[in-house]
C-alpha cells in the first residue's frame, strides 16, 4: 500500500480500557512529517478527563494483573515481542513518517525496542527474595518484592518505540499496570505498539496510551491522584526537575532518566581508524537526536588532525534525504525548533573561532534538515561543549595529559554516557573509574543493550532501565518478621 493508505490504516484514538476511543469532545491535533513539514494525519488529543479514565481502568485491574502468575505475564510480553517482530517493517517505516530518522536507523530500533519485552518475559520469573534466619536467633527475616502498583510513563520523540518498550516492559513484568504519555510529536508508534500488545492478549485496562498536545494538563492530575504510584520520565534535564518537584508532594516513586553531555575521550595510544568508526556511531545513530550521543570530542593533540581529517571523511558520506529514501543516511531533525537549536550552536562555535571542516550550514527548503557537521578546534568558550546539542554535529577540542582529558570530560552537569577509546587496558580501568558518568564504552560506540542497566548520575537522573536492575525500579521491598 502506498504511504496514504498505510497512515490511514494506523491506530489514531487514545488506547484506554483495552479498545481505541475517540478523546473527550472528540479533539485531536495533527502529526506531520519532519521530511516535508506537512501533515500526516490527526490524533485524538486526551484531556484530564482521559487520564483520569486512564487511571480508573489502571487501578480497576491493578491486583488482578499483580497476581497474575509471572510465567503468565512473561509469556504475554514474549508474544508481544514476536507480534512486533512480525510487524517490523510497518512498525520502522511508520516511525520514519513520523519521526523522520532513515528506515536503517528505524528498522534498527525495532530490533532494540522489541528485545525489551523478551528480556523482561524472562526477567518476570525471576523476580526473588530471601529467607534467612535472624542474627539474634529470635526468628526469621522473610524479604519478597511486590508491584508498586499502576504507574505513569512520559516518554520522548526520538526513540518512539525503545523509550516505550524499555518502560512497559518491566513494568509489565513486575505486575504493575501502566499509562503511557507519548510525545506529542510521534505518538502514531506507540498507538500500534498497543494495538499489537492487545492482539497478543494483554487484558483489558493494563496499559493505556494518551497522545496528547496538552502534557502537563494532562499527566498534572495524574501526579496528584493518591492512586498512581510510580512516574517514570525520559526527556529534558529541564522538564524532568519540574516533574520530580511535583511528584514530591506525594512521594511518588519517581525514576528520571534525563539529558546528556557526552564525551568522547581519545587517547594518545588509541587505535585512531577503531576512534573514527566509534565516533561515527556514538555520533550519528539516530541522527545525533539521542541522550547518548557524543557531544563533545576530546582527542589527544598527538592524535588530533588524524581523528579530524578521518571523521570527517567518514561523515561526508552521510547523504541527507528523506528517511524513506532507500539511499539515505541522514534523515531531517524533528522540527524546526530543533533546527534553530542546532543552527545556533554550531555559529556560537564559529563565531567563538572553531573552523567548520564539515557542513556548518543548513540547506533550506523543505524539512528540517541539517547536515552532518565537523567542528575543529572548538574552544572552552563555546556553547557547544556545554549545551547537548541534539544533533549531527562533532565539536572537536583537544588535550595533553590523560588528567587534562579527564578533568575536560567530567566538566559537565551531565553524567550520562562517556566514551573512551585507548589500547591500554589499565588505563581503560583507570578513567572509567574517574569518569562521573553512568555509562561507559570503552572502544566501542553504542552502548544500549536491554541487558544492561541503562541511566545516569548528576543531572542526567537517577534510577535504571533495562538488565537486572531495571525491574527492580517497579518492585517495592516487604519485609516480613517471623517468629520462631
Amino acid at each position: 500500500m502506498d504511504t496514504f493508505e498505510f497512515i490511514r490504516s494506523v491506530p489514531t484514538q487514545l488506547f484506554v480500557g483495552g479498545r481505541f476511543v475517540p478523546a473527550e469532545n472528540n479533539a485531536t491535533f495533527p502529526v506531520a512529517d519532519p521530511a516535508t513539514g506537512k501533515s500526516l494525519t490527526d490524533v485524538a488529543d486526551a484531556s484530564p478527563a482521559d487520564a483520569l479514565r486512564a487511571l480508573d481502568e489502571a487501578v480497576a485491574v491493578s491486583s488482578k494483573w499483580a497476581s497474575t502468575p509471572a510465567r503468565e505475564r512473561g509469556e504475554i510480553l514474549r508474544a508481544v515481542f514476536e507480534k512486533i517482530t512480525e510487524r517490523a517493517e510497518d512498525v520502522a517505516l511508520l516511525m520514519t513518517l513520523e519521526m523522520g530518522k532513515a528506515l536503517a536507523e528505524s528498522r534498527a530500533e525495532v530490533k532494540y525496542g522489541a528485545e525489551f519485552f523478551r528480556w523482561f518475559s524472562e526477567e518476570a520469573v525471576r523476580i526473588g527474595g530471601r529467607y534467612t534466619p535472624a542474627p539474634a536467633g529470635n526468628g526469621r527475616i522473610l524479604v519478597t518484592k511486590a508491584p508498586v502498583g499502576p504507574c505513569l510513563a512520559i516518554t520522548p520523540w526520538n526513540f518512539p518505540l525503545a523509550m516505550g518498550t524499555r518502560k512497559i516492559g518491566p513494568a509489565l513484568a513486575a505486575g504493575c499496570t501502566i499509562i503511557v504519555k507519548p510525545a506529542s510529536e510521534t505518538p502514531l508508534t506507540m498507538l500500534l505498539l498497543a494495538q499489537l500488545m492487545a492482539e497478543a492478549g494483554l487484558p483489558d485496562g493494563v496499559l493505556s496510551v494518551l497522545p496528547t498536545s496538552k502534557s502537563g494538563e494532562v499527566t498534572g492530575p495524574l501526579i496528584d491522584d493518591p492512586r498512581l504510584r510510580k512516574l517514570t520520565f525520559t526527556g529534558s534535564t529541564g522538564v524532568g526537575k519540574m516533574l520530580v518537584e511535583k511528584s514530591a508532594k506525594r512521594l511518588l516513586r519517581t525514576s528520571m532518566e534525563l539529558g546528556g553531555n557526552a564525551p568522547f575521550v581519545v587517547f594518545d595510544d588509541a587505535d585512531v581508524d577503531k576512534a573514527v568508526e566509534g565516533a561515527v556511531l556514538a555520533k550519528l545513530r539516530n541522527g545525533g537526536e539521542a541522550c547518548t550521543a557524543a557531544n563533545r570530542f576530546h582527542v589527544a593533540n598527538a592524535v588530533r588532525e588524524e581523528f579530524t581529517t578521518k571523521l570527517t571523511e567518514k561523515m561526508a558520506a552521510f547523504t541527507m534525504g528523506p528517511g524513506t529514501d532507500p539511499e539515505t543516511k541522514l534523515g531531517p531533525l524533528i522540527n524546526q525548533n530543533q533546527l534553530d537549536t542546532v543552527a545556533e550552536l554550531v555559529a556560537d562555535a564559529v563565531d567563538a573561532g572553531a573552523k567548520v571542516r564539515l557542513g556548518g550550514e543548513a540547506p533550506g527548503g523543505e524539512g528540517y534538515f541539517y547536515p552532518a557537521t565537523v567542528l575543529a578546534d572548538v574552544p572552552a568558550s563555546a556553547r557547544i561543549l556545554k549545551d547537548e546539542v541534539f544533533g549531527p554535529v562533532a565539536a572537536i577540542t583537544g588535550f595533553d595529559t590523560e588528567a587534562e582529558g579527564i578533568a575536560a570530560a567530567n566538566d559537565t552537569e551531565f553524567g550520562l554516557a562517556a566514551y573512551i577509546f585507548t589500547r591500554d587496558l589499565d588505563r581503560a580501568l583507570r578513567v572509567s573509574d574517574a569518569l562521573e558518568s553512568g555509562m561507559i564504552g570503552v572502544n566501542r560506540g553504542v552502548i544500549s543493550d536491554a541487558a544492561a542497566p541503562f541511566g545516569g548520575v548528576k543531572e542526567s537522573g537517577f534510577g535504571r532501565e533495562g538488565g537486572t536492575e531495571g525491574i527492580e525500579e517497579y518492585l517495592n521491598t516487604k519485609y516480613i518478621a517471623l517468629e520462631n
